[in-house]
């Protein structure tokens, strides 16, 4: 099969060719064939350790979620448009709290959008387009091994035809892989992301005299250099990460680059866009947002959506010990929250619906396999620059898909609920 679609990282490249008989792919990276290949899988539903029907772990999950007075509903990154869209409804009828994995990653950026917009563009606009690229706290030769090559770094575009007519600016607290193929790569000080961006700000609205030699590690000449860079570009790009996201500052850092590329644009063109992570990490926030208005930390148990970061993400509320039950689609809180949160799931009922076996699974009352979207499942995603692609099938499998469960779970906690 060709053009066949890659589900692990937000690149999702779509240029795969997988070959059946080996059950391999080609084309992709080292992450993306990763995926493709078999590897321990949930043998069947469970309910209390023991294997049963998707009949009785559905019945069994509904009936946890029905008599719970706030259920939280969580992850959702890994998973397809149609089965988040069933788990904001699920959300909402259940009046629980719907979260997703960008609550402790991307989603200071969320909040810097809301505040100042987001000047972005598509991955296809930068590859045609940028002369200059920056990542800022990112490093995609690890994170999304095929960025640069499809998109970025030496891709060819239709006004920009090879690498030496591409400028590539790394921003970091360390030296990185991306760093070794960038033009300049300037090392900040951890947490002083904000200072620096401000320093290029003042320099570009030209008061260069009030900043100092050197601003968060970084000499002011190399700041000039950057500067200047930024300035010249016909077209500059700034894709951002979790160092940015995730150091001191979080949404102000983001805030603060869009103004940065708002002066820029009075006088060329630049765009920002994160590097998110999740194949479809995008989709779990564009999708409630066009079906409640908010993207993450949704409180749905006055009858109606609230969203506030603070309080109705899923750590504040395990922390807070303000939920009762928890589904988790397509995700693995237990390895990755804190252990205070962590301590609250172990003491609630947990279900989980997930291909793979992982740290949630030790702790859940209720394991549901499902099928893996882009291998055997089809269903739509939402590239990192916000483009829906159609993930395709390529092997038939018995799993039921997280759409077909989520939508059995839906059916039965409305005949409950009356």
């Amino acid at each position: 099969m060709e053009d066949v679609i890659c589900t692990f990282c937000g690149s999702v490249c779509d240029d795969g060719e997988f070959d059946a008989e080996k059950k391999k792919v080609k084309k992709f990276c080292r992450l993306g064939s990763a995926k493709f290949s078999e590897k321990e899988r949930i043998k069947a539903p469970m309910v209390d350790g023991k294997e049963v029907s998707y009949e009785t772990a559905i019945e069994k999950a509904a009936e946890i979620l029905v008599n719970a007075k706030k259920p939280l509903l969580y992850g959702w990154a890994s998973t397809a448009n149609e089965a988040i869209r069933l788990g904001v409804i699920l959300a909402e009828k259940l009046r629980g709290v719907y979260d997703q994995c960008a609550s402790v990653c991307h989603a200071p950026g969320t909040l810097a959008v809301i505040e100042e917009g987001l000047p972005g563009a598509t991955l296809g606009s930068v590859k045609n387009r940028a002369d200059v690229v920056v990542f800022w706290g990112s490093n995609p030769a690890e994170a999304h091994p095929r960025h640069g090559m499809r998109y970025s770094i030496s891709a060819k575009g239709l006004l920009i035809k090879d690498r030496k007519q591409r400028k590539v600016v790394v921003v970091d607290v360390r030296p990185t892989k991306t760093a070794k193929m960038a033009d300049l790569f300037i090392q900040v000080k951890p947490g002083y992301d904000y200072a620096v961006i401000s320093a290029l700000r003042a320099i570009l609205s030209g008061n260069a005299d009030v900043v100092p030699s050197d601003v968060g590690g970084v000499a002011k000449e190399k700041l000039l250099q950057l500067a200047e860079m930024m300035k010249n570009a016909k077209y500059g790009a700034i894709f951002y990460g979790l160092g940015v996201t995730q150091s001191r500052g979080r949404d102000r850092n983001v805030e603060n680059a869009i103004k940065l590329i708002q002066l820029l644009n009075r006088t060329t063109r630049w765009v920002i866009w994160p590097m998110r992570g999740h194949y479809n990490v995008v989709g779990a926030g564009e999708v409630p947002a066009w079906e409640v208005g908010y993207q993450y930390a949704i409180d749905f148990s006055r009858g109606y959506p609230r969203f506030s970061p603070a309080e109705f993400s899923a750590v504040e509320v395990l922390k807070r010990k303000d939920c009762d039950a928890a589904l988790i689609v397509a995700s693995d809180p237990a390895a990755h929250f804190p252990a205070a949160a962590v301590k609250h799931l172990k003491q609630i009922p947990v279900i989980q619906i997930d291909p793979f076996p992982n740290m949630t699974t030790l702790l859940a009352k209720v394991v549901i396999p499902s099928a893996v979207y882009g291998i055997e499942a089809e269903g739509t995603a939402y590239r990192m620059d916000g483009i829906p692609l159609r993930v395709k099938k390529i092997l038939e499998t018995s799993y039921w898909t997280d759409e077909k469960i989520l939508e059995e779970i839906l059916k039965r906690v409305e005949k409950l609920k009356g």
